[in-house]
């Protein structure tokens, strides 16, 4: 019986989780672009604070 390749498993599940990552990261990015338009607060968060002059 052939031993298991450790290094190789390993690295397939390194990969894996970078992929996940990197896909979590452009979707949290696309979503962020998406629903945000400029000047507008999200629904439930205070009003920003007006600087002083």
């Amino acid at each position: 019986m052939a031993t298991p390749n450790y290094n190789y498993e390993k690295r397939q599940r390194e990969l894996a989780k970078k992929k996940k990552k990197e896909d979590k990261l452009k979707e949290r990015e696309s979503r962020k672009g998406d629903s945000e338009p400029h000047g507008q607060a999200h629904p439930g968060e205070p009003p920003a604070a007006q600087p002083l002059p």
